[in-house]
């Protein structure tokens, strides 16, 4: 969990015994450093974005998210959450509920500068 991230857990664990996470996550703090470069150790995970954008590096690329897109975050990709509008939240559906992120190395060397909020 980070703090510049307000988190909201909608119980699915629970419900699903420990197969399914889901979770509400929206924008608390603007970017500084974001997420830093990581992966997921899961068997699934998808992230759908409810309002606002966000900008990911996927590996190498610069990738833009907005209010009704829907991201398959493959297993073991690393990426990087960089930059997000003020009313960024997104949900996060991830398989098993006690999956974990590792920080990985730079999967490039240049990420695109963020964008000041106003």
């Amino acid at each position: 969990m980070r703090d510049f991230f307000l988190y909201r857990d909608l119980g699915i664990a629970g419900a699903t015994n420990g197969k399914v996470i889901a979770h509400l996550v929206k924008a608390n703090l603007p970017p500084e450093d974001g997420t830093g470069w990581h992966y997921h150790v899961c068997d699934f995970q998808i992230v759908i974005v409810m309002k606002g954008w966000a900008k990911f590096m996927y590996e190498d690329k610069v990738t833009l998210v907005e209010a009704g897109d829907v991201v398959h975050q493959r297993p073991g990709m690393v990426h990087y959450l960089f930059d997000y509008s003020p009313d960024m939240e997104y949900l996060e559906i991830v398989s098993p509920a006690d999956f974990g992120s590792v920080d990985a190395p730079p999967a490039t060397d240049t990420v695109p500068a963020v964008m000041p909020w106003k």
